[in-house]
């Protein structure tokens, strides 16, 4: 078949039935989703399409200093990635937190709230969460495997080096760690 008699691109179902979550948003609020997205959070259409964010995160504050580093790590062309903790919304595993690679791409970098595509990857088989970590150690936790130094952790957070430092000592006490490589890998592992 030649290229001119190939059938268009259904980009529909490519969105619908794409092998991770997507969202198209504006103004942090849920334009549209895919299927993937609501087998991950374990939410309807209804639950998600029209709302905030918000919905998908552990705590207010964990959705409001997301935002803020979103903001201030964006890069030229408007992307943004990283690991973080989110949590399930409805059926067996509602308010499950689990750990979710979010990645995306402001449509303006200057707006980067206004309107962007997101997608989300769930993290849980590879990446079992501890239960038992605090709303910061789990920021922390999550910068830590992204390889920043608390300098680096303190900027993002809006937090002291010092802080970020003590956060840390607190989670290789929790996770049985000697060295912060040894807790990045007990982190990874789960």
């Amino acid at each position: 078949m030649s290229a001119a008699a190939a059938p268009a691109p259904d980009y529909g179902t490519a969105f619908e039935w794409a092998p991770v979550g997507l969202v198209v948003s504006r103004n942090r609020l849920i334009v549209a989703c895919n299927q993937r997205l609501l087998e991950i959070f374990g939410a309807g259409r209804e639950q998600l399409v029209g709302a905030s964010f918000e919905r998908l995160y552990p705590t207010h504050e964990e959705f409001e200093r997301t935002g803020l580093r979103i903001v201030a790590q964006l890069d030229a062309s408007g992307r943004y990635a990283d690991d973080r903790i989110m949590k399930r919304l409805a059926g067996a595993r509602a308010g499950e937190l689990f750990w979710c690679r979010v990645s995306g791409h402001a449509l303006d970098p200057q707006r980067p709230h206004a309107a962007g595509i997101w997608a989300f990857e769930d993290l849980s088989a590879h990446r079992p969460l501890r239960l038992d970590l605090t709303a910061r150690e789990r920021e922390v936790a999550a910068l830590l495997i992204e390889g920043l130094t608390s300098k680096l952790i303190g900027r993002r957070l809006a937090i002291s080096p010092r802080t970020v430092d003590v956060h840390r000592a607190r989670l290789m006490r929790k996770l049985g760690a000697a060295t912060t490589t040894e807790l990045v890998h007990k982190l990874l592992a789960g």
